[in-house]
């Protein structure tokens, strides 16, 4: 089976000077992924956390319209979140990772969409 090949994408290399949230310090993302400025946008907001564009959703569709449109919603100021294969992902430091559905996933004040 062929494995692809993974990169690991450095917050320095995005931010200039110091990330206000310097953790992680890299993602691990598909060469794709790597090319993908909607995820380094949404990536650049939450570790600068220049999240003026953003703001609470209103209803769980404009949470989705985010999705359709490529755009990546961030949760609880410390993930970003997308949708692949029918799945909600966020990411961390080793790569995509699937959204535990807990209570805190239905509550709007914990997702910021732009």
């Amino acid at each position: 089976m062929f494995n692809k090949k993974k990169e690991r994408l450095y917050i320095s290399e995005l931010i200039d000077g110091e990330p206000a949230i310097a953790y992680p310090s890299y993602y691990v993302l598909s060469s794709k992924m790597m090319k993908n400025e909607m995820l380094h946008y949404a990536l650049i907001a939450l570790h600068s956390l220049d999240l003026e564009h953003y703001q609470h959703p209103t209803s769980y569709e404009d949470i989705f319209a985010m999705f359709s449109g490529g755009v990546y919603p961030i949760y609880k100021e410390m993930y970003v979140v997308g949708y692949f294969g029918g799945k909600m992902m966020y990411l961390d430091s080793g790569g995509w990772r699937g959204v535990p559905c807990t209570e805190d996933v239905f509550k709007m004040e914990n997702w910021l969409v732009c």
